[in-house]
């Protein structure tokens, strides 16, 4: 999807978290928030948000000379993710349907999102998530299809968010082991996005195929992609797309068998679904 005059706005304020994020000076601040302000201007309407975002980013980590500008933050997001882990685990072993369960933990995680419009509190959305219904609910596809797939690439999205993809695809391998799991990660730092690096330190990569994805968007644009990510995507038997970028990325694509999981925490991703801000989605391609 391409993005909407409201996407400018949000783009912009973006910087403001930015210059929040690092501790930037009053100047800094300043020529960060103009830098972008100006760039605003020659945004292209034939180009998705995270398109767009990944040139702002880039220009924004040379203006600051610093390579991850949310390091600290991702690490503070990583540890207070860490912290819900045996809660959440124990909702698994009690569960009547992990698959259900590990779906919702899943889509509880998308809460941590720093490019957001809205933003939502982690604990708040973990206490009410399990007695949330899908707004967009094709879960019952998702359901019927794992049992047949021999290949399943996940697509990460957020730092944080990955800890809760982590027991999701634990249960995957636990309810469907015959399946390849892959789990696809950001070709390089990009917002609060999950690379190589996330994974590794939460050993991921012992639990699954880890894909480095080759991009520098927040969501997977096929385009730039690497051509061994590009293989993976292609032959992979069933896809599942975490969060809005992967979802502004991935409508349209040449494939089907996608499912995103998501919360919906903008206004144009909304309209798109034709849901509401908050809800949470299980959507089919």
């Amino acid at each position: 999807m391409f993005i909407d005059e409201a996407c400018i706005g949000c783009i912009i304020n973006q910087s403001v978290k930015v210059a929040h994020a690092i501790d930037a000076s009053e100047s800094l601040s300043s020529e960060l928030i103009s830098t972008v302000e100006s760039m605003s201007k020659d945004f292209s309407f034939l180009k998705t948000p995270p398109e767009i975002a990944s040139d702002v980013y880039e220009k924004m980590a040379q203006i600051a000379n610093k390579i991850d500008l949310y390091d600290k933050v991702k690490e503070f997001s990583t540890k207070k993710a860490l912290s819900f882990v045996p809660l959440l685990k124990e909702k698994l072993l009690l569960s009547q349907d992990k698959l259900l369960t590990a779906t919702k933990i899943a889509v509880a995680g998308n809460v941590i999102d720093l490019a957001a419009e809205v933003e939502f509190d982690l604990e708040e959305e973990l206490e009410k998530i399990f007695h949330t219904e899908f707004a967009y609910n094709d879960f019952a596809q998702l359901q019927n299809q794992l049992p047949h797939a021999k290949s399943v690439l996940i697509i990460g999205d957020n730092v944080g968010e990955h800890i809760f993809d982590y027991m999701f695809v634990e249960t995957l391998i636990e309810l469907f082991p015959h399946a390849k799991y892959y789990y696809m990660v950001r070709g390089n730092p990009i917002i609060n996005d999950v690379t190589l690096k996330d994974t590794s330190a939460c050993g991921f990569d012992k639990l699954c195929m880890v894909v480095d994805s080759g991009v520098n968007t927040p969501g997977f644009v096929y385009s730039r992609a690497n051509p061994h990510a590009k293989k993976i995507f292609d032959s992979a038997d069933l896809v599942i797309a975490k969060g809005m970028g992967n979802y502004e990325c991935l409508t349209p694509s040449h494939r089907t068998n996608i499912f995103f999981l998501l919360k919906v925490k903008c206004q144009v991703v909304a309209n798109s679904l034709g849901k509401e801000i908050g809800d949470i989605i299980c959507k089919m391609i």
